[in-house]
């Protein structure tokens, strides 16, 4: 086996998605382009040098359709020989995407590989590849063994089953918001985020999701959005897999929940041999990557079975972990996660999240890989570890080393 190697990270700016959203009229295919065009000029490398670019994307429809990793290969204008694959880990999608690189580099079947992902949710609507079925998938065999839920009630389950309150879920949105804006004002993600500049000439690089207005006083006057519809039919089926929670207590609402937003990212890896062939010097090595499956109904608990499968692989414990990306899919997954680890607080998502900044669900795990090494490198530190919660009940993780 061969280490695998973090030569660079780039992401795009995140634009709201709506379709007044900054980045609307960028084509996803354009937009996951740019990213590649990124890393061969911030890099100075020859792009007929890489053997697989992977790219993670959800919802794989519309404007996002077929293989949108080759199509971005065709965008950045790259050589015909590079190829490209999607895949489909629900919102762990662009870290497994930058896994699956790293995995390739390992095993030595290639030298050099883009693992990243693209999620354009002003364009391709989310649930938007479910022919409008949401949870319910169709299948009712699987329907007859599985009490499935919507995301958004699994994450109220944990918090009723956690005893995550109201007040932390929303406590926790506003340090989201607070760090974000912060991080932003300070330039901490300038190392990461490329410019896209748009046909009509304007160049959007800042985050369009952030509002520092969302404070406590605001956050905790918005209603719960799953509140009726759980009560009026869902929750009777999470009780199914879960009869002791008599009663699920609904805290989620559109404030400590993530942002809908367009954005992609890419990450350049090489290996030893792929180092010494192209000149290449790393920023940091991957040290372990991990994915396990959870209980479906509850669903987003893997980012704690994930974290503990990859501490175990790399030989470290969770205090040795400097910083944490936790994606904030929902409030009560990062707090759930929090408490099972029983990790300070200063380590976690120390610029914000999804929360603040949004979630472009194909991309997000390659965006969190991206700011957890720019922050390692800001604070000279050593590991971090980024993982996600995931649909159906699974969890991604990894953990990388800064090596300069």
């Amino acid at each position: 086996m061969s280490n695998a190697y973090v030569i660079d990270a780039v992401r795009t700016p995140r634009g709201k998605g709506k379709k007044r959203g900054v980045l609307a009229s960028v084509h996803p295919q354009e937009l996951a382009g740019v990213t590649l065009k990124a890393l061969q000029e911030r890099n100075g490398i020859n792009p007929q040098a890489v053997e697989e670019v992977v790219m993670g994307c959800v919802s794989q429809v519309d404007d996002q359709a077929a293989c949108i990793a080759r199509y971005a290969v065709m965008a950045a204008q790259w050589p015909n020989s590079v190829p490209g694959y999607t895949v489909n880990r629900f919102c762990g999608s662009g870290l497994q995407a930058v896994n699956n690189a790293a995995n390739h580099l390992q095993s030595r079947s290639m030298e050099i590989a883009v693992g990243g992902g693209i999620e354009s949710m002003s364009r391709v609507k989310m649930g938007a590849d479910l022919n409008g079925r949401d949870f319910n998938i169709g299948n009712p065999n699987i329907e007859k063994h599985y009490n499935l839920v919507p995301q958004g009630i699994s994450a109220d389950l944990i918090a009723t089953k956690y005893n995550i309150s109201r007040e932390e879920a929303d406590r926790f949105a506003e340090s989201s918001q607070i760090k974000a804006d912060k991080a932003i004002k300070e330039g901490a993600f300038k190392k990461s985020i490329i410019p896209v500049k748009l046909e009509d000439g304007t160049v959007v690089e800042i985050d369009e999701n952030p509002r520092i207005e969302s404070d406590y006083a605001f956050l905790s006057g918005l209603a719960p959005v799953f509140k009726t519809i759980g009560e009026k039919e869902l929750d009777a089926i999470a009780q199914r897999t879960y009869p002791e929670v008599q009663k699920i207590n609904h805290i989620h609402t559109l404030g400590n929940s993530s942002g809908i937003v367009d954005g992609a990212a890419s990450v350049l890896l090489a290996n030893e041999e792929g180092l010494k062939k192209y000149g290449l010097k790393p920023r940091a090595r991957i040290v372990s990557t991990a994915s396990t499956g959870e209980e479906p109904t509850i669903m987003l608990t893997g980012p704690v079975s994930a974290s503990l499968k990859a501490l175990h692989l790399a030989g470290l414990k969770p205090d040795d972990i400097d910083l944490w990306e936790i994606n904030e899919a929902f409030a009560s997954v990062v707090l759930y996660v929090q408490k099972s680890l029983k990790i300070p607080s200063e380590k976690i998502n120390v610029n914000g999240g999804s929360i603040a900044l949004g979630h472009p669900l194909g991309a997000t795990g390659a965006i969190l890989l991206g700011t957890a090494l720019d922050e390692l490198e800001r604070r000279n530190k050593k590991y971090a570890l980024i993982t996600l919660c995931i649909g159906g009940g699974m969890g991604v993780a990894t953990i990388i080393e800064r090596l300069k």
